[in-house]
């Protein structure tokens, strides 16, 4: 009975401040009025400080409303408080504080927006009209280096959770004004904001629209990672590859903005995104281009073998000792016999125990802290690798095949890219088990029509190779010197290609 009572009397309450909540949602200039939906909008929200003053500057009433978590203390004394309280001024001015973005609103939907966006706000009585002010101070965390790209040569900056920061970070690398930004709110509830940058003389306008159409169509209830972004604007969501590039570098955003695409910022999220990618950008990484173009050749060409390593060596492991023995040297066919002799699985059953077993010992050691996680790999992998060949559940070379694998997907710099070459792995192993190398020629025609079928915003995710352009080749298996990229990649459609001159010096190196 006490509970029904309870209810009954909290929704009469609340029947009796709905009534101040004017159908228009806008404020009124009644301060009493404005309290009592405050109270409304704002119930059981025990963090929610209001803070009841009388403005010296108008010698009017007024409140001081804020999120005690998301403001600046130090800014809401010093720059908000202290010049209400105590700055003098003629009756009926208006009022001046030390904060420097000041909005008048007059709609309680822009109140309650402001106020989880860390605003403080000051309602004031006969006034139909609040005053936001610019205090957030949420927690955040310092600049650091990435975790994920380490840089040899490079910036040892990373972006940040906080949107802002990590757009300031771009500009420090492009001071221009040519450089744009987009800002779209994302969600019913969480309403993330996400920032699209771009070079208004270099990005095409038509890629620009689709990307902005395809994100202010969202309709969800937030938006809490970039990740979450990726998939849900990505052209093909049934792929297992990712279609959009994720960084968390500033440094790498800013050269593929100037190469014409466009960079988004998710507010909360330490990562952005880039659109439109290609298949060889995630190949890529920006101590490429701070090394001598041989040696970042020969890095590149290294990526690429460790790419076909993990995609395929397993899989070739097991056509060789099912069907195309014969192809196999006599001596390493008997040294492979006998290593297999005390083996009860097929080799399909064998590859799939020791690439399950490695997974899992690659997903324990990044989940847990780094110290133990690098010794749970490391130890795990000796281990159980050793016990499982004297137990005779694999072979010596089925460890090795797999340490290869594992180490060819290492190499990969991008995170997301070697996670889908991990994934299609597994399919590779079942048909080359089913049909031998034939089956993995019909397994790499597969992967070729699907990269060769992919699309970003519009962009063949296969390009330059598919469709072939010439010119965007002299930067994805091979790095040409810098000087000879003279032009934007075809891929990004600048609508102004970059003309750079030759400005080598001529009799450099005679």
């Amino acid at each position: 009975m006490s509970f029904l009572k309870s209810t009954l009397l909290r929704a009469r309450k609340n029947e009796q401040s709905a009534s101040y909540i004017p159908n228009n949602d806008s404020i009124h200039s009644s301060l009493t009025k404005n309290i009592a939906v405050l109270d409304t909008v704002f119930s059981e929200t025990p963090d929610l400080i209001v803070r009841f003053i009388e403005i010296k500057q108008t010698g009017g009433q007024g409140a001081l409303i804020f999120l005690e978590g998301l403001v600046d203390k130090n800014s809401i004394n010093n720059d908000v408080l202290r010049p209400l309280l105590y700055e003098t001024g003629d009756v009926g001015s208006d009022i001046t504080v030390s904060v420097g973005h000041v909005k008048a609103v007059n709609t309680w939907s822009q109140i309650e927006s402001a106020i989880f966006q860390g605003y403080s706000i000051l309602l004031i009585d006969n006034r139909a009209e609040a005053l936001l002010f610019k205090t957030q101070g949420w927690p955040q965390r310092a600049i650091e280096d990435p975790n994920l790209e380490t840089s040899l040569k490079g910036a040892h900056l990373g972006f940040v959770e906080t949107g802002s920061q990590s757009i300031a970070l771009i500009r420090l690398h492009i001071p221009d004004s040519d450089l744009k930004i987009k800002e779209l709110i994302v969600g019913r509830r969480g309403k993330t904001k996400v920032s699209i940058v771009y070079l208004e003389d270099i990005a095409l306008p038509e890629v620009l629209q689709e990307l902005e159409d395809r994100i202010s169509k969202l309709d969800v209830d937030a938006i809490i990672s970039s990740g979450e972004l990726a998939e849900l604007i990505q052209d093909n969501p049934f792929s297992p590859f990712p279609q959009f590039l994720s960084t968390a570098r500033p440094d790498f955003a800013a050269s593929q903005i100037l190469q014409g695409r466009m960079v988004m910022v998710v507010d909360r999220s330490p990562s952005v995104l880039i659109g439109p990618a290609t298949f060889t950008m995630f190949f890529q990484n920006i101590d490429d281009y701070s090394t001598q173009w041989i040696v970042a050749s020969f890095i590149r060409l290294q990526r690429y073998l460790g790419f076909l390593i993990a995609v395929f060596l397993p899989a070739f492991y097991i056509a060789l000792i099912s069907f195309n023995y014969e192809l196999i040297p006599m001596k390493l066919l008997l040294s492979i016999g006998e290593s297999r002799g005390r083996v009860p699985f097929p080799p399909l059953i064998e590859a799939i125990i020791m690439e399950l077993a490695i997974e899992m010992m690659r997903e324990a050691g990044i989940r847990l802290p780094a110290p133990i996680g690098q010794t749970v790999g490391i130890v795990g992998g000796i281990v159980i690798g050793q016990a499982a060949v004297q137990a005779g559940i694999v072979s010596n070379i089925m460890v090795i095949i797999v340490a290869l694998t594992a180490i060819a997907s290492f190499i990969l710099p991008n995170y997301d890219m070697a996670s889908g070459f991990r994934l299609i792995r597994f399919p590779m192993m079942l048909i080359a088990s089913q049909l031998g190398i034939f089956g993995i020629v019909i397994g790499l025609l597969i992967l070729i029509a699907h990269l060769i079928s992919l699309e970003s915003l519009g962009t063949p995710f296969g390009s330059p190779f598919a469709p072939m352009k010439y010119s965007g080749l002299k930067d994805t298996i091979i790095r040409f010197p810098l000087y000879k990229m003279t032009r934007q990649p075809k891929s990004t459609h600048a609508i102004q290609s970059m003309e750079m001159e030759n400005r080598r010096p001529e009799d450099d190196g005679q």
